[in-house]
C-alpha cells in the first residue's frame, strides 16, 4: 500500500540539512540523547513507510526533532519518539495547504492518498476524501448515500395441508394463498401464470415424468421381489422391496432428466428463456441499474477481488460497465482478513477510478448469514436498482454474460429470476479435476433437462443468477423457523425457499441452461466438499417443514423434496445394504422352514434367483452410467472432442470417472447418511466458509475422517464372507471402497497427480483448452496479489499489525470505521488498558475477540498507530515489525 509521497513537494521547499539529531543539553544526561537519536531514526522509518522520496526524508527528520525538541519535550518523562512523530505530521499536513492540483500530484507519482493522507492523520477528515470520491463529511465513503427500503417476512401457514383440507370440508378460514382466499396483486399474477403456454406445456412434461418414473419403479420393485428367496413374502423382504423401489425411482429420475436434456440440447426448445426475442438488439436502459453483490465470510482476499477484478474488466470489454455497479459485502469475523480486505477495496478502486461505482461494507453483527447480508443490502440500497447479480466468493462471470441476463430481464418483464448453470473451473487437484471433467461433460445436459421439467418454475442455486430487486423484496424476506436447529431457526438453504417464493407472487424463475459465460470453483477435496454438504444438508431437510407451506406451485414443492431426497437417499441406499445383508445372514444362519404357513400338501422352498439378480443389476448400471455415453456422444454430434483433449482421450477420461466415481459413491453414501442421523439426533452444523484455494488432505486427517468407515466396512465384509460368502461378492464394491476410503481420499487430493492427468490429455475441460479472457485475467490478477504479499514484510502480512503499523492501511481503515459513538466510562477504560498490554506485549499476546475489539473502534485503531511507532525498546518494536529506537 505504500505510495510515493508528493506532499513535501508543496510550499515552502524544505531546507537540507545534515542528517543529525540536534545536541542535548549537557544537564539531561546520555539517556535523553539516546532517546532523541532513536526519535529521529523513527522518523526516517516513519517517512519511508509513507514513501517520502528518501532525498527529502533527511530534511523533514530533522525539522520534526527540532519542533519536537522546542515543546520543552527534553523533560524528564516527556516522549522524544512520540513528539517527533507529531511534529512531522503537523509538518507533511502545512506542506498540503494549499492542495497541489491533480497534475502536480501525479507528476509527483503520488496514488490517492498520497498528500491528503496527512490531513487525516492531523485530524481534519474532510481534507482526505482521494480524488473521484464522493465528497462528505466522511474521509472516505465506501458505501452510497442510503436509499431505505423494506422488507418484511410474509406470513407462511406451513400447515398449508391441513388448512386446505379444513376449508374444503368447510371447517376453516380463508386462506391467504388457498383455493379460494387471497385477492391481492400476488394472488393475481399466481392464477394468471397458470394460464401461461409454458405452465400447460410443463404440466404434460411433468405428467411425462411421473409415468417414466413410476411404471418402471413398480416393474423392478416386482422384479426385486421375485428374485428373493422368498419373493417379498417376510418383513425383511417386504421392506428390500419398498427401499429398493424408492432408490429405483430416484436414480431414474436423473436417467430420464439427463436423456430429455440430451434431446433439449440436439434439438433445442422454444420455451428455452434464451430463446424470447432472439435476434432482437435490446439496448440496456441507461435507467435500470444493476447491482453485482458479493457477500464474504471470512474468505481469501486474493481469490474474491481476482475474481471481481476480472469480471470488471469483462463488463468493461463489453461496453456496459456504467450500467453496474459492484458491492463487497463482508461478514468477515478475522480482523486480519478484515483489514487485507479494505486495502484490496481501496488499492482496486483506486486503480480502475472505481470510487462511487465499487463499494464495501463490512457488517459488524452476521445476522442470518448470506440471506441477511443480501437482505440487508436490499433494505439500504435495493431501492437505487432494478436488478441484482448474486455472485459467490469464487463466482467469475463474463461481461457479455452480464448484459444478456439484463437483456432477458427487461424482454420478460414477468420473469423475476433467471439462473445461470455456472461451469466449474481452475482447480488441480485430481479430485477437483475429475468433478470439473463431469460437470463439464454431463452438466448441460442435466441443466438442460432440468429445464425441460421445471421452465418457469425454476430454482435459485443462490448465486451467479440475476433478480428483479422490487418482488424480490416485497416477497423473499426470511422468517425464522420455529423451534431450535437443526430443524428450527435460521433458514441455511434460504435459495430454494425465496425462489419458491418468489414463484408463489406469480413471478416466473427460469433457467438459463445454454447461456456461457458463467464460473465457479469445485471444492479441491473430498473432505472439503462433505463439510459442504454438512451444511447443505441440514439446511435441505429444513425443507420439509416447508413442504405443505400455502400458496406453492407444485413444482416448488416438488424441488424441496428432490433436496430432502439428495442427502435422504443415501440413507435409503445404507438401509437396503444393511437389510440385504441382514437378508443373507438371516438365510445362512436360520434352517429353512418348507411349512411357514402350517400344514401343506406341498412344501415353500427358498429359491435365490442369481440371474435374475443380475439382470437386474444390469439394469441399474445402465440407468446409471448411460448418461456418460450420452455426454460423450454429445460431443461427437457437436464436433467438440478436441476441446476434451481428442476422442481417445476423451473416452479415456470418462473411464476413469466412472472408476474414481464408483469408489467415491460408497463414501458419500457414508457421510450423508451420517449427516442425516445427526440432523434426526438434533445435532446441529457449525457454519464456516468453504475451502477456496488447492487444499490437500493429509493422512492424519484421511484417517481421523475414514478411519472407523475402515474398520466398521472391514468387519462387515469379513462377518458377510464367514457366513455368506456366496452374499459377499454382491457386496464387494462397496465394501472395498469403504476399505479404500482412506488411500483414495488421500491421492485423490493430490495436485501433482491433476497436474500429471493434465500432462497426459486426461479431464481436460474446453476452459483449459481455449481459456475465456476472464479465466486468464483471474489467474493474472491472483498471481500478482501473491507476489505483493510477498513483497510485505514477514510480519505485516497480518492485517492487524499492518492496521496498526502502516500509515495507509491505518488510516484506510479508521476512515472506513466513521466515528465512533459514545462510550461509557468503563468501557473506555477497559479499551484503552487493551491498547496498553497490545503496546506492551505486542499483537501476538491479543485473542481474536480483542483483536476485533482494537480495531473496531477508530479512536482506538488510530491511537494504536501513534503508540506502536512512538516505542522507544527494540524489542517491543520489534513485536510490530518495526526496528528499534536506536
Amino acid at each position: 500500500m505504500n505510495e510515493p509521497h508528493a506532499s513535501s513537494r508543496a510550499g515552502a521547499p524544505v531546507q537540507e540539512r545534515a542528517a543529525a539529531p540536534p545536541r542535548a543539553p549537557d544537564a539531561q544526561g546520555g539517556r535523553l540523547l539516546h532517546d532523541w537519536k532513536g526519535a529521529h531514526a523513527r522518523v526516517l522509518g516513519y517517512l519511508a513507510a509513507l514513501g517520502v522520496p528518501e532525498a527529502e526524508r533527511a530534511g523533514l527528520a530533522l525539522a520534526a526533532v527540532e519542533r519536537a525538541a522546542t515543546r520543552d519535550a527534553w523533560a524528564p518523562g516527556s516522549d522524544a519518539h512520540a513528539e517527533s512523530l507529531r511534529a512531522v505530521r503537523e509538518l507533511l499536513l502545512e506542506r498540503t495547504s494549499p492542495a497541489p492540483s491533480p497534475d502536480a500530484e501525479s507528476s509527483a507519482g503520488a496514488g490517492f492518498l498520497g498528500w491528503r493522507l496527512a490531513a487525516w492523520l492531523a485530524g481534519t477528515p474532510e481534507a482526505w476524501a482521494p480524488p473521484g470520491a464522493p465528497s462528505g463529511p466522511r474521509a472516505l465513503r465506501a458505501t452510497p448515500d442510503l436509499v431505505f427500503g423494506h422488507m418484511v417476512p410474509e406470513r407462511v401457514e406451513r400447515r398449508g395441508l391441513r388448512a386446505s383440507v379444513a376449508r374444503r370440508l368447510g371447517r376453516g378460514a380463508r386462506g391467504t394463498w388457498g383455493p379460494r382466499g387471497g385477492t391481492g396483486p400476488g394472488r393475481r399474477l399466481h392464477d394468471r401464470r397458470r394460464r401461461l403456454p409454458w405452465t400447460r406445456a410443463a404440466r404434460r412434461r411433468r405428467a411425462l415424468l411421473v409415468f417414466l418414473v413410476l411404471i418402471p419403479s413398480v416393474v423392478a420393485s416386482g422384479f426385486m421381489q421375485n428374485v428373493l428367496p422368498h419373493r417379498g413374502s417376510t418383513w425383511l423382504e417386504a421392506a428390500i422391496v419398498l427401499v429398493f423401489g424408492a432408490l429405483f425411482g430416484w436414480i431414474s429420475i436423473g436417467f430420464w432428466t439427463a436423456l430429455l436434456g440430451f434431446v433439449t440440447l440436439l434439438r433445442r426448445d422454444r420455451f428455452a428463456i434464451t430463446a424470447r426475442g432472439r435476434g432482437r438488439d435490446t439496448a440496456l436502459d441507461p435507467a435500470a441499474r444493476t447491482a453485482l453483490v458479493m457477500p464474504i465470510c471470512d474468505e481469501p482476499v486474493d481469490r474474491v477481488f481476482a475474481g471481481l477484478r476480472a469480471t470488471h474488466h469483462s463488463l468493461e470489454r463489453s461496453g456496459a460497465l456504467a450500467n453496474f455497479d459492484f458491492f463487497v459485502l463482508s461478514d468477515t469475523r478475522d480482523p486480519g482478513t478484515w483489514v487485507n480486505e479494505e486495502e484490496a477495496w481501496a488499492a482496486w478502486c483506486r486503480q480502475v477510478g472505481g470510487f462511487g461505482r465499487i463499494f464495501y461494507r463490512h457488517r459488524k453483527a452476521p445476522v442470518a448469514r448470506k440471506s441477511g447480508n443480501i437482505a440487508d443490502f436490499c433494505r439500504r440500497w435495493g431501492r437505487a436498482y432494478r436488478y441484482l447479480v448474486v455472485l459467490d466468493a469464487d463466482s467469475v462471470m463474463s461481461g457479455d454474460t452480464l448484459v444478456e441476463l439484463v437483456r432477458l430481464m427487461q424482454r420478460n418483464p414477468r420473469v423475476g429470476m433467471i439462473q445461470t448453470a455456472p461451469q466449474t473451473v481452475n482447480r488441480r487437484s485430481l479430485f477437483a479435476r475429475v468433478q470439473q471433467f463431469a460437470n463439464k461433460l454431463y452438466g448441460p445436459m442435466f441443466a438442460a433437462g432440468l429445464h425441460y421439467w421445471q421452465l418457469g418454475h425454476g430454482q435459485y442455486w443462490g448465486h451467479n443468477a440475476i433478480l428483479r430487486v422490487a418482488p424480490f423484496m416485497r416477497h423473499c424476506s426470511l422468517t425464522r423457523l420455529p423451534g431450535r436447529p437443526p430443524w428450527g431457526g435460521e433458514i441455511l438453504s434460504h435459495d430454494f425457499v425465496e425462489a419458491a417464493l418468489l414463484g408463489r407472487a406469480g413471478w416466473e424463475i427460469w433457467l438459463a441452461f445454454d447461456l456461457d459465460g458463467s464460473f465457479e470453483e469445485p471444492p479441491s477435496t473430498l473432505l472439503e466438499e462433505m463439510k459442504r454438504d454438512r451444511r447443505w444438508c441440514q439446511g435441505n431437510l429444513q425443507h420439509s417443514r416447508l413442504l405443505f407451506s400455502e400458496g406453492l406451485f407444485p413444482a416448488h414443492r416438488a424441488l424441496f423434496v428432490n433436496g430432502v431426497m439428495s442427502y435422504v437417499s443415501a440413507l435409503l441406499w445404507f438401509g437396503f445394504l444393511a437389510l440385504s445383508s441382514a437378508e443373507a445372514i438371516s438365510e445362512a444362519l436360520r434352517p429353512p422352514d418348507y411349512f411357514p404357513s402350517g400344514r401343506s400338501l406341498f412344501p415353500e422352498w427358498p429359491v435365490w434367483r442369481p440371474d435374475w439378480a443380475l439382470t437386474l443389476v444390469a439394469v441399474t448400471g445402465s440407468i446409471l452410467f448411460l448418461p456418460k455415453i450420452l455426454g460423450i456422444l454429445l460431443v461427437l454430434l457437436r464436433g467438440t472432442a478436441r476441446q476434451f483433449g481428442g476422442p481417445l482421450r476423451l473416452g479415456a477420461s470418462v473411464l476413469f470417472e466412472i472408476l474414481l466415481s464408483s469408489l467415491l459413491a460408497p463414501i458419500r453414501m457414508v457421510f450423508h447418511s451420517r449427516f442425516v442421523l445427526w440432523n434426526l439426533l438434533g445435532r446441529t452444523v457449525a457454519w464456516r466458509s468453504q475451502g477456496r484455494e488447492d487444499l490437500e488432505t493429509s493422512w492424519r486427517a484421511a484417517f481421523a475422517h475414514h478411519g472407523w468407515d475402515t474398520l466398521v466396512a472391514s468387519a462387515w465384509g469379513a462377518g458377510v464372507y464367514w457366513l455368506n460368502p456366496d452374499y459377499f461378492w454382491w457386496l464387494t464394491p462397496i465394501v472395498a471402497a469403504l476399505i479404500l476410503s482412506v488411500p483414495v481420499s488421500v491421492l485423490a487430493s493430490r495436485i501433482s497427480l491433476g497436474m500429471a492427468a493434465r500432462r497426459f490429455g486426461l479431464f481436460v475441460i474446453p476452459e483449459e483448452s481455449a481459456p475465456p479472457p476472464e479465466l486468464v485475467e483471474l489467474q493474472a490478477e491472483i498471481r500478482r496479489a501473491r507476489e505483493r504479499g510477498r513483497e510485505l514484510p514477514p510480519a505485516e502480512r497480518d492485517g492487524l499489525v499492518r492496521a496498526v503499523v502502516d500509515p495507509y492501511a491505518n488510516a484506510i481503515h479508521a476512515a472506513l470505521l466513521g466515528r465512533r459513538g459514545a462510550l461509557q466510562p468503563r468501557i473506555r477504560e477497559r479499551r484503552r488498558a487493551l491498547l496498553r498490554r497490545a503496546v506492551l506485549e505486542g499483537p501476538d499476546a491479543l485473542a481474536g475477540s480483542e483483536r476485533r475489539v482494537l480495531l473496531a473502534d477508530p479512536e482506538l485503531a488510530s491511537e494504536a498507530h501513534a503508540a506502536v511507532w512512538s516505542i522507544a525498546e527494540r524489542e517491543r518494536a520489534r513485536t510490530w515489525g518495526r526496528p528499534g529506537g536506536d
